[in-house]
């Protein structure tokens, strides 16, 4: 008995003791726990309270939906696309003979605009009223007017078209220069032929070049954002917390044709000097500094022995120009205009793009490391400070159209030397070769005609009446038409 008692108490010691280790083992690791996960989190992640970790709680989106939905309207354009690319002397004759059969298509396009005055004045994208023969504008409230085209500018893919009423909601333009990167800001049109229809996100980006317009001349420096943009929405409104318009959207990156995250419009500042442009000139005043540019990356500044990687790079100054004159050099490194960083070509041709010919603006550039500003006075692409203005329209009574020429930025950009604007065509020969309005004479009789002289001219010197024309629609067709005064 006494051996069984012994043999009992020292396994129960020992089992006492196995647990006794277990118990503290397991005390000693949660213990290690808390002294390294808390500290960890109250010590080494040091937390702050900034106003812009308040701002998604704190941010309402009602007063700006509100205000921008009934000053966004639904654009469809009508567009008649001739089947033939080429009209001759019979085209009249077979007209007579079979009617007009197959020689037209009509198609059907859409998109949004934004009524930027209470008398009828909107703005869009040049993609969206280009080409179109018959301009309808549907308000919120389903009212539909047609509209006319005010002008269009292809080198920033914006238009102005006008309605004939009054008392409209409309939109006041904001400063984009004063935009932040992560601002909030909806995006408001007209996707898939819905009407208003409002989507929010921030701003991603600014200055951006898509290379989507093409053409020396053309303005690239886009707000990018995240607010979700389709089909149909181009032309409508981009507009921050305030309800005010900051932007013009016109582009999507794609590889589906619809949203996937990145979107683009043309910034306010840049859409309201053209807008006055068209308005007050009817032509468009672009002005330039009169340098040759690059933007600067690493690669370049090692190349160059560059200091840092900023600013955008002056390759050459063009002679007589406004940049010479005010003593820019070949070597200098652009990094402000008026107060505006200009780090990339973007952001420089941005802010000078909302400047018009004869406006004096402050370069400030970096030479050789020290820093220098010079007043630079803007001039056109002829190298004067002239204001051009839209030709008066004139009236030919043997061809029966009214005709403007046409400027000289519009001619750069269609590649053509001359040329008159059919404005209003009426019944006629040139109608009833199937010629309709927007197409653009170069040439009469072998002559280039620019002017009402030009073109009067060249129609005096026709043998025995039979006249030769050329020229081109806006689209790139080309035709060359013979026919009897």
């Amino acid at each position: 008995m006494k051996t069984f008692i012994r043999s009992f108490l020292g396994t129960a010691s020992a089992i006492l003791l196995v647990l006794l280790v277990v118990y503290l083992f397991a005390e000693n690791r949660n213990e290690n726990a808390v002294s390294t996960t808390i500290p960890a989190l109250n010590n080494k992640i040091p937390t702050h309270s900034t106003n812009y970790a308040a701002l998604p709680q704190n941010i309402n989106f009602v007063e700006a939906a509100d205000r921008s939905v009934n000053a966004v309207v639904h654009i469809k354009t009508e567009i008649n696309i001739k089947s033939q690319n080429y009209h001759d002397f019979f085209d009249p004759l077979r007209e007579y003979l079979y009617g007009n059969r197959g020689r037209n298509q009509s198609y059907v396009a859409f998109g949004s605009g934004v009524v930027i005055s209470s008398d009828g004045y909107i703005v869009t994208n040049n993609h969206v009223v280009e080409n179109a023969d018959k301009i309808s504008v549907t308000f919120n409230n389903r009212e539909e007017l047609t509209a006319e085209l005010i002008g269009r500018d292809p080198t920033t893919d914006l238009a102005l078209i006008k309605v004939n009423t009054n008392n409209l909601p409309h939109l006041i333009f904001g400063n984009s220069d004063e935009l932040k990167v992560g601002e909030w800001v909806l995006a408001v049109g007209n996707p898939f032929n819905l009407t208003s229809t409002v989507t929010a996100g921030i701003v991603s980006a600014k200055a951006r070049n898509i290379n989507i317009l093409g053409g020396a001349s053309s303005i690239e420096s886009f707000i990018q954002t995240d607010a979700v943009v389709n089909r149909g929405n181009s032309g409508g409104a981009l507009v921050n917390t305030s309800g005010e318009l900051i932007g013009i959207n016109a582009a999507i990156a794609s590889h589906t044709g619809v949203y996937e995250g990145y979107s683009f419009a043309i910034p306010a500042n840049l859409a309201k000097k053209v807008v006055e442009d068209l308005k007050n000139y009817g032509e468009i005043q672009r002005a330039y500094l009169g340098v040759q540019l690059r933007d600067i990356d690493a690669e370049f500044a090692n190349e160059m022995n560059l200091p840092q990687v900023e600013g955008v790079y002056v390759a050459e100054v063009i002679n007589n120009s406004g940049a010479q004159d005010a003593g820019i050099e070949d070597g200098d490194i652009i990094v402000s205009v008026n107060g505006t960083t200009t780090n990339t070509f973007s952001e420089l041709v941005g802010t000078i793009g909302q400047y018009r010919p004869g406006d004096n603006v402050n370069v400030t550039v970096n030479r050789d490391g020290s820093i220098k500003s010079f007043k630079v006075t803007l001039r056109n692409q002829d190298n004067t400070t002239a204001i051009v203005k839209s030709e008066e329209k004139f009236f030919n009574k043997g061809l029966n159209v009214s005709l403007q020429k046409v400027s000289q930025l519009s001619k750069g950009n269609m590649g053509i030397k001359s040329g008159l604007r059919i404005t209003e065509i009426n019944p006629g020969v040139l109608q009833r070769g199937g010629i309709s309005e927007g197409f653009i004479i170069t040439e009469v009789n072998g002559k280039l005609v620019n002017s009402k002289d030009d073109l009067e001219n060249a129609l005096d010197n026709s043998e025995n009446g039979r006249v030769r024309l050329i020229g081109i629609y806006p689209n790139g067709m080309k035709v060359s038409y013979e026919f009897m005064l």
